[in-house]
């Protein structure tokens, strides 16, 4: 081993720098052959000089030839060395002032040469071997035998390396360690260390940016590819894939661009999106995505080419769905807000901080009978005068500075009462008003106010009523038993028969306030509308006068109705009479039937529609006056009259409205002023049936036959005289009468068992213990027994206590009456 005192390094005989040690040989092998040649030729020549039988001269001149051969020899050699020196001296310069670490070693592992840098990287003075660097290695807890495996790889002849990061100078460093053999010294190798920390650094740092782009390219929100001349794709990011479905794999260089389109353009190229073409191509277009889904995508597609002519698009899809599906909810949602803004069942209007309406819906303009032309961009303080432009005023100001306590204001706008709700927007001095109608309201208020006064007034009716039916009983009563006596030609006869007809008069009236009450006690029948005009027609008559005509139109075929033929009598007399009272000058009535099968085209004057069925109609029609507008809506209200003071009760109208609706019919009017008034009355068409045929029959039968009979009866009533009559009457046809004043007699005679009764004949009202309960208690005892109710009250106050063997006779009533229905019970 020979150190090299110029430098650090050090060098293991021999070392000749590669490229120079061919020559410096040849010239060493010629040098020696001279020395050699010199040598042996001395050798052989020697005892041939010191022979002196040999020319000494000749001898000489050989020897010296051989020397001078000899001495080139030598000079050949030593200049063959000099010229290795300076090799070795040159190849340890360069290798010594390289900054990476530098080693050679031989066949053994033996260290022949290591520069300064390697010595530092070790920090060995004299490396024998390679375990310095080994020991580095173990230390940074790197492979072991990583430069056996190494070193095993260059068998081959070629160079190999590896990158191992090492702790050094209390840093990480990184090495690009190399090993390569030395060409022509068989087991000798050349070890490189290159510290690439720098450039590992540069890398890595290229690396991330490189994944920061790749990361950012595939987490856009829109797709990014690119396509080569054929249309294949040649880049596709992860959103792209994601929106097609596919992977890179299955994509990249085997699908084309035209695979995706929905509508693959005609007449273009491969790698053209659309029909024209050109080098920046942009639009919407359908693609075939995930699912064989097909979705509108936004597409920017450009198209270049590179140095080598070579076609270069990059271009980028942004899928519209999201887009279209906010535009589509947009859309829907002003949809809906102009449909619940135009459609809504109240009026609303925009205005601006100076009370200008900007927008108005249907709902308002209908309120207020207005155009939205000439609604909209109007003052709204313009559509109110006087007081309410005052107010209005004032609440819009304190509603606009957010001093507005109350949420709502009641105005009449162009005589309609309005109730107004007002909001002010946030961020701006726009308001938003409602407008909700109160005309119905006020309507329905003054209605609801009317129906109280009339169920007040039908209380009080039924309570009149009441008593006046059980005076009335006994008047007539009475008039019935004194004519009994006294026959027509008896002087008192006109006289009985005056009280007889006044107390019918007095009914009358009493009628006329249970049909106003809707609480009289109806009997129905089937009627015939056409024999009921014919039987009033000449009593109608001699109402309306001489300067009237009266005019009736039957109807063909005209239905059947079930109804009180009383009641419907004075109908018709009510509606002829007020027809009379509007022509004072005269004119004609006409009353026209007719039957009507409505399929809801009928409408009523109130605005209803008359329900389907099958109904008969009787229409009055005059040609006087008419009705004012404004009088119309009351004309069924009771006690309301036009007609001077003491011309009318305002009973009439009230009365048949009344009775229409009681027997479930309808009511409507029309009239136009100067020209006439028609009323128009519909009653359900009735369709008899076998049973009432049969009925009919009977009563006939029983108005014919004899009204006597000997049956025991309980006649209960707490009037004494509708209770004296009606035991007399009872009595003078034969049957066998037991009287009591109240249930309560009533029951303690029964109880007594002195009497059996076969019909208990009661009222219904009485003190202390009603009918109703009377009836319980005496069915309890005796079953059999059959139940008259009699009252001046309606049926339907107490009709669920009717059952089977309840019969009821309502007051005022006839002997005859009387007589009758005790017949017909016991005849049951």
């Amino acid at each position: 081993m020979m150190f090299d005192e110029k430098n650090s390094g050090f060098f293991i005989e021999p070392a000749i720098k590669r490229n120079k040690a061919k020559p410096q040989i040849s010239k060493l092998r010629l040098a020696l052959l001279f020395l050699i040649s010199a040598v042996y030729a001395f050798a052989l020549l020697a005892p041939f000089y010191f022979n002196t039988d040999m020319n000494k001269a000749f001898s000489l001149v050989i020897v010296y030839f051989y020397g001078i051969m000899g001495a080139i020899g030598i000079v050949l050699i030593k200049k063959a060395y000099t010229n290795t020196d300076r090799s070795r001296q040159l190849l340890s310069e360069v290798l010594e002032r390289s900054a990476e670490a530098r080693a050679i070693t031989d066949a053994d592992g033996n260290m022949i040469y290591a520069n300064d840098a390697y010595c530092r990287l070790t920090q060995e003075d004299k490396p024998q071997d390679l375990t310095g660097f080994a020991a580095l290695l173990h230390k940074n807890n790197a492979d072991d035998d990583l430069l056996k495996n190494l070193h095993a790889k260059t068998a081959d002849g070629g160079t190999h390396n590896t990158e191992v990061s090492l702790w050094v100078n209390a840093a990480t460093a990184w090495f690009d360690l190399s090993c390569q053999p030395v060409k022509n010294w068989p087991g000798y190798t050349h070890w490189r260390f290159d510290n690439i920390t720098t450039r590992h650094s540069m890398e890595l740092t290229v690396r991330e940016q490189q994944e920061k782009l790749r990361d950012f390219t595939d987490n856009a929100p829109v797709g990014f590819f690119s396509v080569d001349e054929t249309g294949r794709f040649q880049f596709a990011n992860d959103t792209l894939l994601r929106l097609l479905g596919t992977d890179a794999a299955t994509m990249i260089g085997k699908l084309k661009l035209h695979d995706f389109l929905a509508h693959p353009p005609q007449n273009a190229r491969a790698y053209d999106c659309f029909e024209k073409g050109g080098y920046h191509q942009h639009g919407e277009l359908l693609m075939k995505g995930a699912g064989n889904r097909i979705f509108r995508a936004a597409v920017t597609h450009s198209i270049t080419t590179d140095e080598n002519n070579k076609l270069i698009s990059r271009s980028i899809v942004y899928d519209l769905t999201a887009e279209h599906k906010m535009k589509q909810a947009l859309e829907e949602s002003q949809d809906r807000f102009e449909r619940l803004f135009d459609e809504a069942p109240v009026g609303i209007c925009t205005i601006d901080g100076q009370f200008i309406i900007s927008n108005s819906n249907r709902m308002l303009c209908s309120i207020l009978k207005i155009t939205a032309a000439d609604l909209n961009a109007k003052p709204l303080l313009s559509l109110v005068q006087g007081e309410a432009q005052e107010k209005l005023s004032a609440w819009l100001t304190k509603l606009a500075q957010a001093q507005q306590k109350e949420p709502f204001i009641e105005i009449a706008i162009k005589d309609i009462s309005v109730q107004v709700f007002g909001r002010k927007f946030s961020g701006g001095d726009s308001f938003v008003l409602h407008f909700i109608d109160l005309t119905e309201k006020k309507k329905l208020e003054s209605q609801f106010t009317q129906s109280q006064k009339m169920q007040a007034v039908g209380q009080l009716a039924g309570g009149i009523a009441h008593d006046f039916n059980n005076l009335l009983t006994a008047m007539s009563g009475f008039c019935d038993l004194l004519l009994l006596r006294h026959k027509p030609g008896d002087p008192s006869f006109a006289d009985i028969m005056q009280i007889k007809q006044n107390s019918n008069r007095a009914a009358g009236l009493v009628r006329q306030l249970l049909a106003f009450s809707r609480q009289q006690t109806l009997q129905p029948r089937v009627l015939d509308v056409t024999d009921v005009l014919a039987e009033l027609s000449h009593l109608l008559r001699r109402l309306i006068g001489a300067n009237i005509e009266l005019s009736l139109h039957h109807g063909t075929d005209l239905g059947l109705i079930r109804a009180d033929q009383g009641q419907m009598e004075q109908v018709l007399i009510n509606l002829v009479v007020n027809a009379r009272d509007a022509m004072p000058q005269g004119g004609r009535i006409t009353v026209q039937t007719q039957n009507i099968t409505c399929k809801g085209d009928v409408i009523l004057s109130n605005g209803d529609a008359l329900p389907h069925g099958d109904w008969v109609a009787v229409s009055v029609e005059d040609t006087g006056t008419g009705i004012a507008p404004d009088v119309l809506p009351r004309i069924f209200e009771p006690f309301f009259s036009t007609k001077d003071v003491g011309a009318g009760t305002g009973l009439g109208l009230s009365t048949v409205h009344g009775i229409i609706h009681q027997t479930g019919g309808y009511i409507s009017v029309h009239s136009v002023v100067g020209k006439g008034t028609t009323f128009t009355i519909y009653v359900p068409r009735h369709i008899e049936t076998a049973t009432e045929k049969k009925a009919a029959a009977a009563e006939e039968k029983a108005a014919a036959s004899d009204l006597t009979g000997s049956a025991r009866i309980m006649l209960v009533e707490d009037e004494d005289a509708v209770r004296m009559f009606s035991a007399r009457a009872l009595g003078n046809k034969g049957y066998k009468v037991m009287e009591a004043a109240s249930g309560a007699v009533a029951l303690k005679m029964l109880e007594d068992g002195k009497f059996n009764p076969e019909i208990l004949v009661t009222d219904v009202m009485m003190p202390e213990m009603d009918g109703t309960t009377l009836a319980k208690h005496v069915r309890e005892k005796y079953p059999h027994v059959k139940i008259i109710f009699i009252s001046g009250y309606a049926e339907d106050k107490f009709k669920e206590h009717l059952g089977t063997d309840v019969w009821f006779l309502p007051k005022p009533f006839s002997l005859k009456q009387l007589a009758t229905k005790v017949k017909e019970v016991l005849e049951s």
